[in-house]
C-alpha cells in the first residue's frame, strides 16, 4: 500500500499543538468528525501554568503553560466514553514489535517522542524536549508514515530514527510510550456538553485551587518574584539566558504560552455554541487578552536575552507584566467558576 492510499484512509490534521492535534486526528479517524483542536484542548483541561521546583530544562527554569503531557488525550477520551490503550516499554525491541503489530492491523497510534533527533524538524527547532507527540499511521518500504500535527503534511521516519526518538533520554523520557483509542461509541451532543462542563470545572480547579505557590495563577506570581531577583542573584548573562528559556518554553517548545490562551478562548467560543450560553463567549475575550499580554511579555524578555535591555528596571517591568497577566487570568477563571453550567 503506498503513501497516497494510506493517506486517503487516515487524514492528517495540522494544529497549533502536537497533543491537541494527535487527539483530534485520532478521534476523527474513529468517526468523531465534530472534534476540533480547541474542543480537545478545553475538554482535556489543557490550560495551566507551573514553574516546576528543582527542575531545569536546557539549563533554565522548567516552566509549562499546559497540563501534564498525555492528560489532554486521556481526559478528552474519557469525557467522550472512549476507551484508551497506553503502553510504555523498558525494551526497545518489544516497543518496535508492538508498534509493527498495530501498523499491520491498520491502526493509527499516537507516540510520545523526543524532539532533538527528529530528522524532519529544522535544526533550529531541535531542542531536548521529550514530550512531543506524533501519529504513526502506516509503512512505506522500510519507513514509517508519520502525521506530526505541527507539520503541514505527512512525512516519514526510518525504523532506527523512530526508535531513537521514542527512547530519548532525559526529563519526561518517553520510554516508547504508545497510545490509541479503542471501542469508540457514537457520541451525542449531550455527552459533548457534559465533557465541556467537566473540562471547564477541572481547569478552574487547576488554576485557582491547587495548593502551593508554584502552580496555577499563583505560579505566575511565583515566577514574577523570581524574575525580580535574577539579575542580582545570577548576574546579567545567566539571568538573560533564563528569560530566553521562558520565551522558548512559551513560544517554541510544546508548552504553549500565549498561544494556549488564544486556544482556550476559541474553546470557550465553541463551548458557547454547544451550551447556548453567550457568557462563555464573553469570557473568551479575557483569555484572548491574556494571550496578547503573554506575547508582549515575551517580546520584552527577548529584548533582555538579546542584550538590548540590561537594567534592573527591565526585569521589574517584566515581573510587573506577569503580575498583570495573573490578575486577568485569575478574574477570568473566577468568572467561569461562578457560572451555573449544569451537569
Amino acid at each position: 500500500m503506498n503513501i497516497d492510499s494510506q493517506t486517503d484512509e487516515f487524514r492528517h490534521v495540522q494544529t497549533a499543538h502536537c497533543e491537541n492535534g494527535v487527539t483530534t486526528a485520532l478521534l476523527r479517524y474513529h468517526g468523531m468528525d465534530f472534534m476540533t483542536e480547541p474542543l480537545a484542548f478545553g475538554m482535556g483541561s489543557g490550560l495551566f501554568y507551573i514553574q516546576i521546583p528543582f527542575l531545569t530544562v536546557n539549563n533554565g527554569p522548567a516552566i509549562s503553560f499546559r497540563t501534564m503531557p498525555g492528560a489532554i488525550f486521556k481526559r478528552t477520551c474519557k469525557s467522550l466514553g472512549v476507551d484508551v490503550t497506553r503502553k510504555k516499554f523498558s525494551n526497545v525491541a518489544a516497543a518496535e514489535a508492538f508498534l509493527d503489530h498495530k501498523v499491520r492491523e491498520g491502526v493509527p497510534v499516537g507516540c510520545q517522542v523526543g524532539v532533538f533527533h527528529l530528522t524532519y524538524f529544522p535544526k533550529e527547532y531541535r531542542f531536548h524536549f521529550n514530550a512531543h507527540n506524533l501519529i504513526v499511521f502506516g509503512q512505506e518500504d522500510s519507513n514509517y508514515l508519520i502525521s506530526d500535527p505541527v507539520m503541514e503534511d505527512v512525512t516519514t521516519l526510518s525504523k532506527s530514527d523512530l526508535s531513537r526518538v521514542r527512547f530519548a533520554q532525559g526529563p519526561l523520557a518517553p520510554k516508547g510510550h504508545i497510545y490509541f483509542p479503542e471501542r469508540v461509541k457514537p457520541v451525542t451532543d449531550d455527552v459533548i456538553r457534559k465533557g465541556i462542563v467537566k473540562g471547564i470545572r477541572r481547569n478552574v480547579r487547576d488554576m485557582l485551587k491547587i495548593p502551593g505557590n508554584f502552580a496555577g495563577v499563583d505560579g505566575i506570581r511565583h515566577t514574577a518574584g523570581h524574575i525580580r531577583k535574577w539579575r542580582d542573584k545570577l548576574g546579567l548573562k545567566k539571568a538573560s539566558l533564563y528569560l530566553g528559556q521562558i520565551v522558548r518554553m512559551q513560544e517554541e517548545i510544546g508548552t504553549g504560552g500565549g498561544g494556549f490562551r488564544f486556544l482556550y478562548g476559541a474553546f470557550l467560543e465553541e463551548a458557547s455554541a454547544y451550551m447556548q450560553d453567550e457568557r462563555l463567549s464573553v469570557i473568551s475575550e479575557d483569555f484572548t487578552k491574556a494571550g496578547d499580554m503573554w506575547r508582549a511579555s515575551a517580546i520584552k524578555m527577548a529584548g533582555v536575552y538579546k542584550g538590548r535591555l540590561t537594567e534592573q528596571k527591565d526585569f521589574d517591568e517584566i515581573a510587573d507584566m506577569l503580575i498583570d497577566i495573573r490578575a486577568v487570568e485569575k478574574e477570568a477563571f473566577q468568572k467561569l467558576s461562578r457560572l451555573n453550567l449544569g451537569n
